[in-house]
């Protein structure tokens, strides 16, 4: 049986306990250790694309989904997943997985819903997601 580069992706996720996420295609393998959408937020800023990558992302609520909907994988797995967070990526043509389908992404306190995902909750377009992410984490002072 061969593996393929969401095999891969989901196995190199779990192997590295660092990682948030991992993407690949191919030879060509990237992994992430910085939290929350940062990373993907500055991939969308700064032009780049994931046309070709199968990506394993720890946690996927809304709010990175909208913005791979912008990026353009192949197919998303993640442990964690929300059902918003999976619409998204299904009516975008994203091939989706996950191991737990939950409500919604909790916050880094587990105390409520997670700041960016709430930010986005009645935003449905994924590049005018770009804009509200941008200014939510300009808002908690997070630096892209």
């Amino acid at each position: 049986m061969q593996t393929t580069d969401l095999d891969l992706a989901r196995a190199l996720l779990f192997a590295n306990k660092d990682a948030t996420l991992v993407a690949v295609r191919g030879d060509e393998i990237i992994t992430v250790t910085d939290r929350g959408v940062k990373p993907l937020l500055r991939w969308v800023l700064d032009h780049k694309n994931l046309k070709g990558f199968s990506v394993a992302d720890k946690v996927v609520g809304k709010a990175p989904a909208l913005l791979y909907a912008v990026l353009g994988p192949d197919a998303v797995f993640s442990p964690v997943m929300s059902w918003t967070g999976r619409a998204v990526l299904v009516a975008s043509g994203i091939a989706v997985s996950h191991d737990l389908l939950v409500p919604h992404i909790k916050n880094r306190a587990n105390n409520g819903q997670c700041p960016m995902d709430a930010s986005v909750t009645n935003v449905w377009e994924p590049y005018e997601a770009v804009g509200v992410l941008e200014d939510r984490a300009c808002q908690m002072g997070l630096s892209i």
